[in-house]
């Protein structure tokens, strides 16, 4: 025969369900953790950057305060009271700042991408004579006897192990030849994406 008192203890069983669904006391740790790292970030980043962050008014107040303390008590100190505006945002205010640092991130690593590119394109000019023909094909503006001396100024330098005067310039030369081809690129795709809308309004 069923005990008719079994499970009747007094309480129904979903009184605890709302407790379990807050954060474990680890879990907290962690979410806070990652807070105070984010707000390291960004007290470490420079401050033009900080400013563009969208984030509230007060939090960037706190993040720029700590960045003009030297006094290494005093900025631990503001360390904390950032760490303390970080845990008052929400989950999308917190997406939207490590996106921000995310793409900060990503455009260091394309910088240095561009940079490497531009240090193999110099150490091809010094070795490979096409190199040059190359170069001049693609951009006939550019003054050839002025690189050639540029060309042979580099190798002499490195022979003798002199200051890399005509080396650095090189490697100016070809940066503003980069630059110049990515603002034709921006400039293309503006064109086609403005030949995109009008067409669309058709």
């Amino acid at each position: 025969m069923p005990n008719p008192n079994r499970g009747s203890c007094g309480y129904q069983s979903n009184e605890f369900e709302q407790e379990y669904d807050r954060p474990s006391k680890s879990e907290l740790k962690r979410q806070m953790t990652a807070l105070q790292k984010l707000g390291q970030e960004l007290v470490d980043a420079p401050r033009d950057r900080v400013k563009r962050v969208p984030m509230p008014e007060d939090v960037r107040d706190a993040i720029l305060e700590c960045q003009t303390i030297t006094n290494h008590e005093g900025r631990r100190r503001q360390m904390q009271f950032v760490g303390k505006k970080m845990r008052t945002l929400d989950e999308e205010e917190v997406a939207l700042i490590q996106k921000t640092i995310d793409s900060w991130k990503g455009a260091s690593k394309a910088e240095t991408a561009a940079m490497h590119s531009l240090e193999r394109k110099r150490e091809k000019l010094l070795t490979d004579g096409t190199a040059l023909t190359d170069l001049l094909a693609e951009n006939p503006e550019l003054d050839v006897q002025h690189l050639r001396t540029l060309i042979r100024n580099a190798k002499k330098e490195q022979a003798e192990n002199k200051p890399p005067k005509a080396y650095r310039e090189i490697f100016q030369i070809l940066k503003e030849i980069q630059a110049k081809q990515k603002k034709a690129n921006a400039s293309a795709e503006s064109e086609d994406q403005d030949q995109n809308e009008a067409d669309d309004d058709y």
